[in-house]
């Protein structure tokens, strides 16, 4: 899938629910899903600076795209985290750098989130793409 088809899915899950508090319970319960990112890149050099939270976020670049795994130590976040890498997972670091995330507006998500959140949010996306523009001059 395209990111935008990704981004429009996700923004017709979210539509569908019309209170902000079982928006909420969907971000925890898409961090939930999450699978654990193994201990071993749990480590300094993967925490993202700029998150209240502690977020580890690892990229790899296999066979031309980006795969991304992540984790959080909060609930709210891990769900932020968990939609940002089911938009730019996988995908080329070309199609990364170029993605408009209109998803995040549409959705209402940074309007419902606390300063320090959205902070954590545009620290955890800057990562993603300085990734994808790492990886980018390697191909």
């Amino acid at each position: 899938m395209t990111i935008n088809e990704i981004q429009d899915e996700i923004i017709e899950e979210f539509t569908e629910l019309d209170d902000w508090m079982d928006r909420y319970q969907l971000l925890i319960d898409m961090g939930s899903d999450q699978p654990a990112l193994p201990e071993k890149y749990k480590t300094e050099q993967n925490l993202i600076d700029g998150c209240q939270s502690r977020v580890w976020l690892q990229a790899d670049l296999v066979d031309g795209r980006v795969h991304f795994q992540a984790e959080s130590d909060a609930l709210i976040v891990k769900g932020i985290v968990t939609l940002l890498l089911r938009v730019l997972n996988d995908q080329t670091p070309e199609d990364i750098l170029s993605a408009d995330l209109y998803f995040i507006e549409r959705i209402g998500l940074r309007e419902h989130l606390s300063p320090t959140r959205s902070n954590g949010l545009l620290a955890m996306l800057k990562q993603m793409k300085m990734y994808a523009l790492a990886f980018s001059t390697k191909m």
